[in-house]
């Protein structure tokens, strides 16, 4: 029976290299001379430094053009909505890359599946949903589907088989 994965998945180099270009920008821009205006990364945990909230947000809009241009989907991150005062007059923003499907979205893709009265079975897997059905027009047409219902969450579709 065909079937396929619907994932949510982050290329963490991709990542790494974006992180990386935005610390050469920030580092080599006149607005930023002089100032501690940074991006770490842990792993998924990005935390954007710099001096005052407008600065904060500019790091911010280089990050997301630098991700976006290395061609991981901006949807993906959870920023966080204050920024934290860190010592003297610097502040933090922490920021998120969020891989795998979560629970709530994976039972709504499921749902979503069933209701549309398509002609597949959609299970959770984890941290992926499979969708099996009788022929490869079928799963086709329930990729589109699900394409145009989930436009908040970068989903890709993968492990296509026959």
């Amino acid at each position: 029976m065909p079937s396929f994965d619907i994932v949510s998945e982050v290329d963490k180099t991709e990542v790494r290299n974006a992180v990386d270009q935005t610390n050469k920008e920030v580092s080599t821009r006149f607005d930023f001379k002089g100032s501690d205006a940074r991006v770490e990364q842990t792993e998924l945990k990005l935390t954007v430094f710099a001096d005052n909230d407008f600065q904060l947000d500019q790091v911010q809009d280089i990050l997301n053009g630098k991700l976006s241009k290395r061609g991981v989907d901006v949807k993906c991150l959870k920023i966080d909505d204050k920024s934290e005062k860190v010592s003297g007059n610097k502040v933090k923003r922490g920021c998120e890359v969020k891989v795998g499907i979560e629970t709530e979205l994976a039972k709504k893709i499921v749902k979503q599946l069933k209701d549309s009265k398509m002609k597949v079975q959609a299970s959770i897997q984890g941290d992926a949903v499979r969708v099996t059905g009788k022929s490869r027009d079928d799963l086709q047409s329930a990729i589109a589907f699900v394409k145009k219902s989930i436009t908040d969450f970068p989903l890709q579709f993968n492990n296509f088989r026959d």
